[in-house]
């Protein structure tokens, strides 16, 4: 979970961050004894463990007439050795809980509080104006035959839709998009599972406070994801990775699965906030060391993204409160929409350090005189977002017209076969029906 080294080395700034996170400082202390406690315990099982093996041999040797004596001592012994060990193991478990409580370290800098604290670091482009009431996504969406939440709610229930039509197509267009920049710049495309093992869920962190937006099959004891972080990041696990040629980057796509527990009442209306939804999520395996400049290269491909898409933009730095166990600093890049009046996350991008890697046992051996003999460290891990089905909202409120058409952004039209505006169905071009009129006269 968290290093250790540093639990016990630095306590104070353990505590610093637990606090910024809204955390009690007081877990830190009770990690600190729990975690002397579980060494202790250890080393009194071990050394028993150690006693009875040497005992062991000096029964095997004794002469016959005093082996009744010292196999009565033999078995003293095992019976304390059985209470060390289960002793040990009940500390272990102690010690987990307690470490479990310990989120990973934030990184300096970043804003103390909770989900309204964040930092805003820039705005980019110009939010649309319109001389017309604009529409919001769905009945833009339901104007061209794109989105259809009536007969989603009819199949699976609330917050399920279909994408038809356009509406796939444009989802699909998006979709690749985002996977030819990943291409460009280095990332392994990743077809992904999106069911996952209990250990790989919870070395990602998601078992924590949040574990009930989680879908859970009991019957199999599998998860259902809610990002291809997931996956992605157990990927290597208990693997220690070749980083001689750099960071490990791939792009996973996948449906997406969350229960939105706890969002009763809240962006019910559309495609929003869903339960189903399918994302393209970058990964990336580095150096700790390389982290924070991967961290900010990630943020920079998904501006890149949003501005090609001529969305209105912030990024902000996330509050301490709200970035979730396993990140030590997330950004999140909010676009703007305009039937709301306001920036709505798009890409949420963690830099997790060393947090999920030390769960999941994924290390490198850095680079020296003697490779083979170098100690291997954890890998830092990182993620972000560079397309998702909400992405879907923002580019149909942008760039809507007065007669529920959307223009769409050139770099997407590629990916549409060419076509430049999306037409509401049964749109009739009027300069088409005005040249008839007058043929007809």
């Amino acid at each position: 979970m968290i290093d250790l080294t540093l639990l016990r080395d630095e306590p104070e700034l353990v505590r610093r961050s637990q606090l910024a996170r809204g955390n009690a400082p007081e877990t830190v202390d009770a990690a600190i004894e729990a975690d002397r406690s579980r060494r202790d315990a250890l080393n009194a099982f071990e050394s028993l463990r150690a006693e009875q093996n040497a005992f062991g041999k000096t029964v095997a040797k004794a002469p016959k007439e005093e082996k009744a004596a010292l196999v009565a001592q033999a078995k003293d012994l095992a019976d304390r050795v059985k209470a060390a060990q289960q002793a040990s193991n009940e500390a272990a478990d102690a010690a987990a809980s307690a470490l479990a409580k310990i989120e990973n370290v934030i990184i300096d800098g970043v804003p103390a509080g909770g989900e309204e604290d964040f930092v805003e670091l820039r705005r980019v482009g110009d939010v649309p104006a319109f001389d017309f009431e604009p529409r919001d996504h769905l009945e833009i969406g339901e104007l061209l035959g794109a989105i259809d939440m009536e007969r989603g709610v009819k199949v699976s229930g609330s917050r399920f839709y279909f994408l038809k039509g356009i509406g796939a197509r444009l989802e699909i267009a998006l979709m690749n998009l985002a996977l030819d920049k990943a291409l460009q710049n280095g990332f392994t495309p990743m077809i992904v599972p999106t069911l996952v093992r209990p250990e790989i869920m919870q070395g990602t962190g998601f078992l924590g406070e949040h574990a009930d937006e989680v879908y859970h099959l009991d019957k199999e004891d599998l998860y259902l994801v809610g990002t291809s972080e997931v996956p992605l990041a157990g990927f290597h696990k208990d693997e220690i990775l070749d980083m001689s040629a750099g960071a490990h980057r791939y792009a996973g796509w996948s449906t997406c699965y969350r229960s939105e527990a706890g969002s009763y009442g809240k962006d019910t209306r559309g495609i929003i906030r869903v339960h189903q939804f399918n994302k393209l999520e970058m990964f990336v395996y580095t150096t700790p060391e390389d982290a924070e400049a991967e961290h900010d290269r990630l943020v920079a491909l998904q501006e890149e993204m949003l501005t090609a898409l001529g969305l209105a933009y912030r990024v902000i730095d996330v509050a301490a409160g709200d970035l979730g166990s396993s990140a030590a600093r997330k950004f999140d890049i909010e676009a703007w929409v305009p039937t709301q009046g306001a920036f709505r996350e798009l890409t949420s991008t963690s830099n997790c350090t060393t947090y999920q890697a030390r769960r999941l046992d994924v290390r490198y051996r850095p680079e020296s005189e003697d490779a083979s003999q170098a100690k291997t460290r954890n890998v830092a891990t990182l993620n972000g977002t560079l397309a998702t089905t909400r992405w879907i909202v923002a580019i149909l409120e942008t760039h809507q017209q007065a007669d529920g058409s959307v223009t769409v952004p050139e770099v997407l039209r590629p990916y549409l076969g060419g076509i430049e505006v999306l037409r509401p169905l049964g749109w009739v071009d009027p300069e088409s029906e005005s040249a008839e009129a007058q043929a007809a006269e």
